[in-house]
């Protein structure tokens, strides 16, 4: 019996999801043809691959060691696949387009319906995360393109700047800040501050200007979405230093307040590439997109 493409796609959905079940609804096949794929595997390797708790699977050992070599194959698979249907005129395919936060939330959303619009026969997966985690899932094959804010971590990833940004730090409107013209270090080193987790890339950007000023600040409360930091910032708990794209609407409508602060809070977004990745029509169709948005 040889491996089939098709088994080491199931393999690699359970292994992604713990779950037959899971990956049998995303993969729009009976919860027979999933289990039935994975013991032919797992028959084919004379060992098991996943340990069994309950209706949970885990990656055993050997499973572990397979699972990067497969996502290697399966990327293979995709380029082959885009490389052969797509056109000369026109973009066809999926991009997997992997961005942190402040981008992914308020710049790509637009920018990718237009260029759906534009071109219906291409497809971008957009997943939103933080800088770090995007950085690292480019770097393993997870995404075709990365967009972060803030700084490069990985050598070996080609970066090109984007665009600049800024933070800027908001408070309540009834927050004692808000009636000063600028706030201080001391300020700056007493404040609640409310902070996304460590990996974002608005945080890192905040600490290194903290660390310059030779600042020590304390965090109150870590939330991990920036919705949910401006509505605890509103509430009156705190302090917070965001994008400020991502308050400009609190700003207008007098839900927050931006304080002036003696920090550099500028920052850059920037684009992440593989080097070694094969850049389809699509790819660059999309990364010409980006580099000539407003």
């Amino acid at each position: 019996m040889a491996v089939t493409l098709r088994q080491l796609q199931i393999f690699a959905k359970v292994a992604s999801l713990n779950s037959v079940t899971r990956a049998s609804d995303d993969l729009q096949l009976t919860q027979s043809a999933v289990s039935m794929a994975l013991a032919e595997l797992e028959r084919y390797s004379d060992a098991p691959l996943f340990n069994r708790h309950g209706k949970r699977l885990l990656l055993n050992d050997r499973g572990r060691t397979l699972l990067p070599l497969v996502n290697r194959l399966l990327d293979q698979e995709k380029q082959i696949e885009m490389l052969l249907c797509e056109s000369a005129q026109e973009p066809v395919g999926e991009l997997r387009v992997g961005a942190s936060t402040t981008i992914g939330n308020y710049l790509l959303p637009q920018l990718i319906t237009r260029f759906s619009q534009q071109f219906p026969k291409a497809k971008i997966l957009l997943f939103v995360a933080n800088a770090r985690q995007i950085e690292n899932g480019l770097d393993n094959g997870d995404f075709d393109l990365g967009l972060i804010e803030g700084f490069q971590h990985i050598s070996r990833l080609s970066v090109q700047k984007w665009r600049d940004d800024e933070l800027v730090v908001v408070t309540c409107p009834q927050h004692a800040w808000a009636r000063q013209v600028e706030i201080g270090n001391q300020d700056l080193e007493t404040g609640d501050w409310i902070m996304r987790e460590a990996g974002s890339g608005t945080r890192e950007v905040f600490e290194k200007a903290m660390r310059h000023a030779q600042l020590d600040f304390v965090i109150t409360m870590e939330l991990g979405h920036t919705e949910a930091i401006k509505k605890a910032v509103e509430a009156g708990a705190g302090c917070a230093c965001l994008s400020r794209m991502a308050v400009q609407r609190e700003l207008e409508q007098g839900w927050l307040a931006e304080i002036r602060t003696p920090l550099n809070l500028q920052r850059d977004f920037i684009i992440l590439t593989r080097a070694d990745s094969y850049r389809s029509i699509l790819f660059k169709t999309f990364l010409d997109r980006l580099r000539s948005a407003p």
